[in-house]
């Protein structure tokens, strides 16, 4: 028995558990992370020393094994698992019921490491958000929750996830409930949960791993000082969003080309991506680059003066070089099926962008751009690409604040992320994203669920419940009232108390008539009783029906335990709905006239639909004949007189009548539905 101040509160509470778990995925990752980028690739090549050309063989082959151990372990331990982390979750929020398997997201963030350790373009953070919405799918099949519920937890483990890998817990909460959706929709009613669970994950995370540096040190002194700054940002949003559109378009293309291929095997496309990789790596190797050292640079200043000697215009070339090789890079990795998630590329990508633009002006026009505003350009950038990419621009917003600690910069990112949502925003990176919630599946029923939510058990509740007796009443007794064709449940009351239930099942093992003078109601009733609370609403009662396979549920008093107050049956919440819903039909019929039309085809259509001609039979509406206007249908005689038989009357304000009254005079308005013997074909002559 539950109520509806615990269906609130449940989520809240599991979200704590929620982002414990993610909070210690995401801690985890973290560690695999900094140990194999050391160990391995951080071996190979700096990308702040060496920004172009790196010919060696071990940049070349180590993206290799990456993806064929990512391939390998994909093929052999979750053979079923598709899609990039974010794509995977939108698809069991909106299809799967709020289920998503524990095996294959802990495995994909588990191979993303040996992927991004080796090299390969991709980032944690889609993999963990995958894992923590997993983790919270997992919890709710534990606890046998509703689907709708599940949903709730598989949000909030996305937001405890990603709030703790990038540092960001509003902006992880803020993401978790806006990827679901390519237009600006959050998904209300997991808000909290989301903003919970988030806070729970950053913090264990932090505490594991200290807060940590800012993802742009430098950010933090930035600020937004005058409204000319705002010319160069307006020119950067719509760059942002058409680089986003060059990563959807790499990406799908490798994709189909790559991870879709009927030529290799599965676990091998990854390495041929891996292959790939490596070579865009040994010409650009800040494709590798997973820790945004080369963004920090291009920020601080330190990447310039490495290389004083260099022209903006040159500087200019290499940040665009970077930009299309990491889009290739990137759908290499990630496109060809590689574990791995496209959240960090889209930032990495983002700064470059920004970075591109900054050099660009200043080498178009000398001396316009101060050195404050050409790295503001930076942090900026990565939330234009996030917001277009993933198209999530609020959350891009939060997100980017967070993770650089630039929240003198809020006014040119709102700028940014909103103008490159607008133009890339139909090439996201998401293809399991709806428009909008009224798009969605999960949403079909939301009218009627909220209708549900608002009535209470205590109004529905029937007091002057039929079948009632006492615990002394002999079972002879009871079943005298049993009428042929009914199956009752009897209330066991005694001074309003309510002592058990006795169904059917329970009369029916007891057929010896001896018997029945001597057993009584006490000795058979069933007092493990599943009730209901008068304040409980009529949705959680609906569910209760549900888990318990009843049609009929007690109802006691909130004053005095076991006070009996009645019943509420499965049927009398059905006619309840359909009264209100049928309402609801009549008044938008009468307010969007246009309806009515459509209203009165799907009638006479579910009318044809009901009735299933004979051989040699078609359903047609035809006009009333001539010689049967101002006549009735039983004075014509349709059936002996024109070989119909008529089912309906189409009436001339659009309604049916079935079965049609045949005392009604025929007018040229009304439209006869009949039963019409199909006209032998006709054979030519040759």
């Amino acid at each position: 028995m539950f109520g509806s101040r615990s269906r609130l509160w449940r989520p809240l509470c599991l979200s704590l558990v929620i982002g414990i778990m993610a909070g210690s995925a995401a801690a985890l990752l973290e560690w695999g992370l900094e140990q194999g980028v050391d160990l391995l690739i951080g071996r190979v090549v700096d990308v702040r020393d060496e920004p172009l050309v790196a010919m060696s063989w071990a940049l070349l082959l180590l993206p290799v094994l990456g993806g064929l151990c990512s391939g390998v372990a994909g093929y052999w331990f979750c053979p079923g698992w598709r899609g990039h982390g974010t794509e995977a979750l939108t698809r069991a929020f909106h299809r799967g019921h709020g289920d998503m398997e524990l095996r294959g997201p802990a495995v994909s963030a588990a191979a993303s490491a040996v992927v991004i350790s080796t090299g390969g373009s991709a980032g944690p953070e889609g993999p963990i958000a995958a894992l923590g919405a997993a983790l919270g799918s997992a919890l709710g099949r534990h606890l046998h929750l509703t689907p709708r519920e599940r949903r709730i937890l598989l949000i909030a483990g996305c937001a405890a996830g990603v709030g703790a890998i990038f540092r960001c817990p509003l902006g992880g909460a803020l993401f978790a409930v806006s990827i679901m959706y390519s237009d600006p929709e959050f998904e209300s009613e997991a808000m909290m949960p989301a903003v919970v669970a988030s806070v729970i994950g950053y913090s264990l995370f932090m505490a594991v791993w200290g807060a940590g540096e800012p993802l742009v040190r430098e950010a933090r002194h930035l600020r937004f000082a005058s409204p000319l700054e705002l010319v160069p940002y307006a020119l950067l949003g719509p760059l942002c969003g058409l680089v986003s559109i060059l990563l959807s378009v790499c990406f799908f293309q490798v994709h189909r080309h790559l991870a879709d291929s009927a030529v290799l095997p599965r676990w091998l496309r990854p390495a041929v991506g891996g292959l790939m990789t490596g070579a865009i790596a040994c010409l650009v190797p800040p494709v590798v680059d997973s820790r945004y050292h080369l963004i920090q640079g291009a920020t601080d200043g330190s990447l310039f003066a490495s290389a004083a000697s260099l022209s903006w215009w040159t500087w200019t070339g290499i940040f665009g070089a970077f930009v299309v090789a990491k889009c290739l890079a990137t759908a290499f990795t990630v496109g060809s099926g590689a574990a791995g998630g496209l959240l960090g590329p889209s930032l990495f990508l983002g700064g470059a962008v920004g970075a591109f633009l900054g050099a660009l002006l200043t080498a178009l026009v000398p001396g316009s751009m101060s050195e404050p505003l050409r790295q503001a350009l930076i942090p900026v950038g990565m939330g234009g690409v996030l917001a277009a990419s993933m198209r999530v621009p609020i959350a891009a917003i939060v997100m980017v604040t967070e993770m650089t600690g630039s929240y003198q910069l809020i006014v040119p990112l709102m700028l940014v992320c909103a103008t490159s949502y607008l133009v890339g925003r139909r090439w996201g990176l998401n293809r399991e994203q709806v428009p909008t919630s009224a798009e969605s599946p999960v949403h079909a029923a939301d009218a009627m669920i909220r209708l549900l939510e608002s009535w209470r058990v205590r109004d529905f509740v029937q007091r002057d419940w039929p079948y009632v007796v006492s615990p002394a009443t002999p079972l002879g007794h009871i079943v005298s009232r049993i009428e042929p064709g009914t199956h009752p449940i009897f209330a066991v009351v005694a001074e309003r108390q309510l002592r058990g239930l006795i169904t059917l099942p329970d009369i029916d093992r007891i057929h010896d008539p001896w018997l029945q003078r001597a057993v009584l109601a006490e000795d058979i009733m069933t007092e493990r009783l599943t009730a209901l609370w008068p304040d409980d609403d009529l949705y959680e009662a609906v569910e209760l029906f549900r888990r318990e396979n009843h049609d009929v549920l007690p109802v006691l008093s909130a004053e005095s335990p076991h006070a009996w107050e009645g019943m509420l049956t499965r049927q009398r919440v059905y006619s309840a709905l359909s009264a209100q819903i049928e309402t609801s039909r009549q008044f938008i019929l009468q307010e969007y006239a246009g309806l009515i039309a459509m209203d009165q085809e799907a009638g006479i259509d579910n009318l044809l639909k009901a009735v299933a001609p004979q051989a040699g039979l078609r359903i047609e509406r035809l006009m009333v004949p001539l010689t049967a206007l101002g006549k009735s249908i039983r004075a014509c005689d349709f059936r002996q007189t024109y070989g119909i038989q008529i089912l309906g009357l189409e009436l001339p304000d659009g309604t049916v009548e079935s079965p049609p009254d045949i005392e009604r005079l025929l007018e040229p308005a009304h439209r006869l539905i009949a039963l019409v013997p199909q006209s032998p074909p006709t054979s030519g002559k040759g």
